[in-house]
């Protein structure tokens, strides 16, 4: 069984830079609306159902949620489907926009 990785901030930010890599927000859309990672998109039932069906399983997806949490239970989801490379960040949204402020 493939399972995700939990990914520092300061690694994400590192890896902000790999070509393909997909940045799924898995907060509520008020949330996303509010603020969010440059680049990400709001993973909503039709985007997850989409990603399930017809992604490409070899891309790199980066998850995150408000604290990292709820981003384990997405990450695992998406792993169970056989994505390989599948990340939740620790601290979520929270700590990436406290490493932001330091």
């Amino acid at each position: 069984m493939t399972n995700y990785i939990n990914i520092s901030v300061s690694d994400a930010k590192n890896s902000l830079q790999m070509d393909n890599l997909l940045i799924l927000d898995c907060r509520t859309t008020a949330d996303y609306k509010a603020g969010h990672l440059e680049n990400a998109l709001h993973l909503h039932d039709g985007l997850r159902e989409s990603l399930v069906k017809r992604g490409d399983k070899q891309r790199t997806i980066l998850i995150y949620c408000y604290h990292g949490h709820a981003s384990q239970h997405v990450a695992q989801f998406f792993a169970d489907f056989g994505f390989s490379h599948v990340y939740s960040l620790e601290g979520g949204y929270t700590a990436w926009q406290q490493s932001s402020a330091s």
